[in-house]
């Protein structure tokens, strides 16, 4: 532990290296993230060595470079790029409470950053798509949840407390999720905060509040092709394929050649009368859609229309998975 031996030491163990000193350092703070002496000693070492360091760090795009970067970050007062950095090397590795440093519990860090770096810190953690969505999770991202808390109440920027939401809503901490979308709407409303409220609900379970939700959003951006998508789902989801072709349909006079739009018509109109010829159309679309697991949900919905033709029904099965 870093604890226990000086920089000097640190440096010797690796022969004279700032980088590998850097590297060893966030090997302590990884087994022990709240302890305040592997960052005292990053902190030594850079105001000794800083012009070595700088040199080795540069370019470097490992987890030990980019997470001392973020530390010598929030050093220099830049709270924005501090956040970010720690979001990239939190979404790497999820399994590591970074968050508990003690720089990011700071109160001049919690003041200085700014909500837009923040959120964008958020997404980051979220990019590589992990499951956190579990108590030990929960107890890890505390300390984010409490800046995500602290910069909201100081800074409201709506469209950035509905991009922050998503962090909260991924660890099934819903409560907080809900109460920045009320946070935002306090100040003004907006689609994307009617967008993150719907996806929360969605993630609850429960559909009807997820359709209110994207109807709101519709009302503040009627002419959004994704939103009567996203309702069009919902309203899939919940057994009304009228009320689905419907809304593609409204969706489609704004985006004409959008191809989700038009493989989510072909499908949900061969669920509601069974026509084979949509089915083919949707056939013809599925090799364009950006998103496989929507493809598939779609090609499900699809083959269970009344009276298809078997070897139609095999035909679009088989493109599932592929």
């Amino acid at each position: 532990m870093a604890s226990a031996v000086s920089l000097a030491g640190v440096l010797a163990h690796c022969g004279g290296s700032p980088a590998g000193a850097v590297e060893w350092l966030v090997r302590a703070i990884a087994s022990a993230p709240a302890s305040p002496e592997p960052y005292a000693a990053l902190a030594e070492l850079r105001r000794d060595r800083r012009t070595e360091l700088e040199s080795a760090l540069q370019g470097n795009s490992t987890l030990s470079a980019v997470l001392g970067q973020g530390y010598f970050f929030f050093l220099d007062g830049a709270m924005d790029d501090a956040a970010m950095t720690l979001g990239s090397v939190t979404g790497a590795r999820p399994d590591v409470a970074w968050g508990a440093a003690p720089w990011f519990g700071d109160t001049r860090f919690l003041a200085g950053v700014s909500a837009e770096a923040l959120a964008e810190a958020c997404l980051r953690v979220l990019d590589p798509g992990h499951d956190l969505d579990s108590d030990e999770m929960r107890q890890r991202f505390a300390p984010w949840f409490h800046a995500l808390d602290v910069v909201s109440e100081r800074s409201p920027v709506p469209d950035s407390l509905a991009a922050m939401s998503r962090l909260p809503r991924a660890c099934g901490h819903y409560e907080l999720a809900f109460a920045l979308c009320d946070r935002a709407d306090a100040v003004a409303r907006s689609m994307w905060t009617e967008v993150a409220r719907a996806n929360t609900w969605r993630a609850r379970g429960d559909l009807d509040r997820t359709a209110a939700a994207f109807e709101r959003a519709l009302t503040l951006d009627p002419a959004n092709w994704s939103l009567h998508l996203d309702l069009a789902d919902v309203r899939a989801e919940q057994g009304d394929f009228a009320a689905a072709v419907a809304l593609v349909d409204e969706g489609l006079r704004h985006a004409p050649r959008e191809v989700s739009l038009r493989a989510a018509g072909a499908a949900y109109r061969t669920r509601l009368s069974g026509s084979p010829e949509d089915l083919r159309t949707l056939i013809a679309l599925a090799p364009e859609l950006p998103n496989p697991g929507y493809r598939d949900v779609l090609i499900a919905y699809a083959c269970e229309g009344a009276g298809l033709p078997g070897g139609l029904v095999a035909e679009a099965r088989g493109i599932c998975g592929g």
